[in-house]
């Protein structure tokens, strides 16, 4: 599904106000090629902006050509002939103009997944993998109704749950959310740092029936223990939404993140996977499904191949709830290995 001039010109913002202006100057031209009569945004707005990213990412050439462009299409503008005389006299003194048409081809992985790019290697593995109905190693809640299980990678295992949460609850819990949501923070000595790694709104919900219920099917469905586990906690990402990559576990070396259970309560138009840049593998979300990994290895070393993020969400908005389990209650239900190296 391809953006419309005004989707493209947000999504160019977004990268413009976090300082990727090649990224930035890519999606304003992107969106220039698709204005129409009922677009929003004008030419003028675009061609400003194509012109202040070329210059920020270096590329005088670029930043001169679109000030006059606009300069000509605007001929009183007397912001953009302040501009267009210091670029004339910076370039001068500057002898290198980064090429900002084309994309580095040293693109990281994140990002490669995030554009849907899979290694063939990765999804012939992931085509031999299977699904089945689990009770949960015997779990009586689980025998008259399993549930479905589909492997989405084996190492380290990643587990995709169908229909695990009801639309009803979905609702109930993006209703109590709503007006609870705060900018989310990242785990930096406490939960107190804002972080551009991090954009979306959460809010951890406690004592809630909807959210025990929940809580009590991830038990079920894991066979571990949520006597220690956090609240749930509900996020939205809105257009530009992301959670660049990171670790959950937070080595904090006592009774750490053991696992995560992530749960999509929406569809997303476009972006928004969740992708596992170290082993190539990208989960799409689907409503009313979760994904669940460990974190740790079983003799508790943090688990290096789990290092996640959130894709940027491109088109529509992006739900989850996240439960994250905790060690301690953990002893018998996933013991230690013999093996110090597991």
């Amino acid at each position: 599904m391809a953006l419309n001039a005004d989707e493209a010109y947000h999504v160019g913002l977004v990268a413009y106000n976090e300082d990727k202006f090649q990224h930035a100057f890519l999606w304003f031209l992107y969106s220039l090629d698709r204005l129409t009569q009922y677009s929003v945004t004008t030419k003028q707005q675009l061609l400003r902006h194509l012109s202040l990213s070329s210059y920020q990412f270096g590329n005088l050439p670029m930043a001169i050509y679109f000030g006059q462009q606009l300069l000509n299409l605007d001929p009183t503008n007397d912001d953009i002939k302040v501009l267009l005389d210091l670029y004339r006299r910076l370039r001068f003194q500057r002898t290198s103009n980064p090429d900002i048409l084309r994309l580095s081809n040293e693109s990281s992985k994140y990002e490669t997944l995030c554009r849907g790019e899979v290694d063939e290697r990765t999804s012939k593995r992931q085509r031999a993998l299977s699904c089945r109905y689990s009770t949960g190693g015997g779990n009586p809640r689980l025998m008259y109704s399993p549930v479905k299980e589909e492997v989405e990678w084996d190492e380290p295992r990643i587990i995709r749950y169908h229909d695990i949460i009801s639309d009803r609850e979905i609702e109930i819990l993006k209703n109590i959310s709503r007006p609870l949501l705060s900018r989310s923070k990242v785990y930096q000595d406490g939960w107190d740092t804002v972080s551009q790694d991090r954009v979306s709104q959460s809010v951890f919900l406690q004592d809630d029936p909807v959210a025990t219920r929940v809580s009590q099917r991830i038990a079920d469905a894991t066979g571990l223990s949520m006597e220690t586990a956090e609240s749930l906690l509900v996020q939205n990402y809105g257009i530009g939404g992301r959670f660049e990559p990171h670790y959950d576990a937070l080595e904090t070396g006592v009774n750490d993140r053991i696992a995560t259970f992530l749960i999509y309560m929406s569809d997303v138009g476009m972006g928004g996977a969740t992708v596992f840049p170290d082993i190539g593998v990208a989960t799409k979300p689907k409503k009313g499904s979760a994904v669940f990994w460990y974190n740790l290895h079983k003799n508790g070393e943090l688990d290096l191949n789990t290092r996640h993020a959130g894709c940027p969400v491109l088109v529509g908005n992006k739900w989850v709830a996240n439960k994250w389990i905790h060690e301690f209650g953990q002893e018998f239900k996933r013991p230690c290995s013999l093996s110090e190296w597991e």
